[in-house]
């Protein structure tokens, strides 16, 4: 298996194609992120992949403070998907000090270094 035909492959192809797709064992059902040719739950190899519902709750988070000729501060953060994975990322379109832990968050494709990442903001509803 090379780069260009592995999980991580077929996770970015389908960001490209502005899809969010989350592996699902097809054993034993459960979810997992990020992309593994095994699932870390049964260790089954059957694979499916399945699109994300993009709703979350933030789990974990913390502000990077930079000064502004860098970008000025962001936040980071901890997402815990409806389907159970947990993914690091950070919310977009709120200031990075008012993000909270079991904050309600919807998953969004934006970018991150130029390439095409799985980014969060506020769900209001």
């Amino acid at each position: 298996m090379t780069a260009s035909s592995g999980p991580d492959a077929t996770f970015r192809e389908a960001l490209a194609k502005n899809e969010f797709l989350l592996p699902q064992c097809d054993d034993c059902g459960k979810f997992h992120f990020f992309p593994r040719v095994m699932c870390p739950h049964c260790h089954g190899a059957a694979i499916t992949w399945k699109p994300a519902s993009g709703k979350g709750r933030v789990y974990t988070t913390t502000v990077v403070r930079q000064k502004a000729e860098r970008g000025g501060d962001y936040n980071v953060c901890v997402v815990e998907l409806a389907e159970g994975v947990r993914m690091m990322s950070r919310i977009e379109g709120i200031e990075p000090g008012d993000v909270t832990i079991d904050m309600a968050v919807r998953a969004i494709i934006g970018e991150a270094e130029g390439q095409p990442a799985i980014l969060f903001q506020p769900d209001e509803g």
